[in-house]
């Protein structure tokens, strides 16, 4: 009988390793098959938030949206082939501030939107200024938001944004509202002043959802971890993502037998760019982790560039 107990305990201590691998493959799949379906939902929410209400009246948003909707309206160019250039700069940027699964992403989702935006019609729903406003807004809001809740984006001024608070030392949310601020200034110069009143009620429609879709998530996300594999954790941190964190002693306030279990916590920062890409990690290596994440307005200091990998 011990014989064959442990024969049995040397089985799967063998094939521990081939369930570990198999898994992190099956979470890997899920990944990709959840970031694939919320991006393919935001490309079509945004396509008919664009071409049912805002295009057909001349409203724009804020944004690099903005930016193409003002220059096609301008200019009298297509949408669709000014969205992918005005975005061309920001996934460069990404590429360099975020890493290249984000900026593979957002190139796709990017192009998938100009697609939509060529080849499927949308029926014009309403002429009404007050509702084209809001509702175009909100379609938009929530396609960008579904976009990056697949871990990629429609719209590349985030980035910029996130950019330019890392090299001046200034708040993502002040530096979205410059952005703007200009861009709807020259919408009351090209266009009309009506038109940029309009078009600021249009992004702030859209901005509220989009916080609504990504659950009220700030420019940060502070995140606490607690796990058995806090080591590995640790090391995904800041070697996968690039960023500082911080490491304290905690006890679990459970015990058995009077024996209460200690942990290593990790606490760390992260943009909302980077919550779908932490929680596959997580999930890779210790699915049973203890996850806490709040919103957090603000940081100095601390986030650490991401660092070239030399193989």
């Amino acid at each position: 009988m011990p014989e064959r107990k442990k024969k049995r305990h040397d089985f799967r201590t063998n094939l521990a390793p081939y369930w570990k691998k198999s898994r992190r493959f099956r979470v890997s799949i899920f990944a990709v098959i959840h970031d694939v379906l919320f991006i393919i939902f935001g490309i079509f929410a945004a396509a008919f938030g664009l071409k049912s209400f805002l295009l057909p009246n001349s409203f724009i948003d804020g944004g690099a949206t903005g930016i193409s909707m003002l220059l096609s309206e301008v200019l009298d160019l297509p949408l669709s082939v000014l969205i992918v250039l005005v975005n061309i700069p920001f996934i460069f940027l990404g590429l360099k501030v975020v890493g290249k699964p984000f900026a593979i992403k957002a190139s796709l989702a990017i192009l998938g939107l100009a697609l939509v935006l060529v080849t499927v019609t949308f029926p014009e729903v309403t002429d009404d200024k007050l509702l084209v406003a809001v509702f175009g807004g909100f379609f938009l809001g929530a396609g960008i938001g579904l976009s990056i809740r697949g871990g990629g984006v429609l719209d590349g001024t985030e980035v910029l944004a996130i950019y330019l608070s890392r090299k001046l030392r200034t708040k993502i949310g002040d530096n979205i509202i410059v952005i703007n601020i200009i861009i709807f200034l020259a919408a009351a110069y090209f266009l009309s002043f009506e038109s940029a009143l309009y078009s600021m009620l249009t992004y702030l429609s859209a901005s509220k959802t989009l916080d609504f879709v990504v659950d009220g998530i700030e420019e940060y996300t502070g995140v606490t971890i607690i796990s058995s594999r806090s080591e590995d954790i640790r090391y995904m941190i800041t070697e996968k993502l690039g960023r500082g964190l911080t490491i304290y002693k905690g006890k679990g306030g459970y015990s058995q037998d009077g024996v209460h279990n200690e942990y290593d916590i990790i606490f760390a920062v992260i943009t909302r760019l980077e919550i779908s890409k932490l929680n596959t990690e997580i999930e890779k290596i210790d699915p049973k982790a203890f996850v806490i994440m709040n919103s957090i307005n603000d940081t100095r200091g601390g986030m650490i560039k991401k660092r070239t990998l030399n193989h």
